[in-house]
């Protein structure tokens, strides 16, 4: 069992910057993929970024491509998303999830295929 909290979240201008924090529990950390997903007002939850239990394989949405960075700390159970350049469609509540298979290309982007969540941080980008 792993539990999630997401923390970071806030309003900034476009062309602005946040990081994003995910904490986790448990003891088994190390041996989850994380991701991290958004979902807008009355939108699908969509696939922004996921990174590997290690570290070494990143992924990302084309649209964050460039200004998004996926990070993790396994002494500190935490993943980050660091969030540059943020334009107002980036708007949205962000969650972490963590995966406790492997995955690669598309079956890293899918959400049901994830098996823990956190409760979500919104972002909010003015413009």
């Amino acid at each position: 069992q792993v539990q999630l909290v997401e923390s970071g979240g806030g309003f900034v201008q476009a062309g602005g910057s946040l990081r994003l924090s995910c904490a986790a529990s448990g003891r088994t950390f190390s041996s989850y993929a994380m991701g991290w997903f958004r979902q807008a007002p009355g939108k699908e939850r969509d696939f922004v970024a996921h990174i590997s239990w290690s570290g070494g394989h990143t992924y990302y949405a084309d649209s964050v491509k460039g200004r998004f960075t996926i990070s993790r700390d396994n002494t500190k159970n935490t993943v980050y998303l660091q969030m540059n350049s943020l334009k107002p469609e980036d708007t949205a509540v962000y969650y972490c999830a963590a995966k406790n298979s492997v995955c690669s290309g598309y079956g890293c982007y899918v959400a049901h295929l994830y098996d823990y969540w956190g409760q979500g941080t919104q972002v909010t980008v003015s413009s």
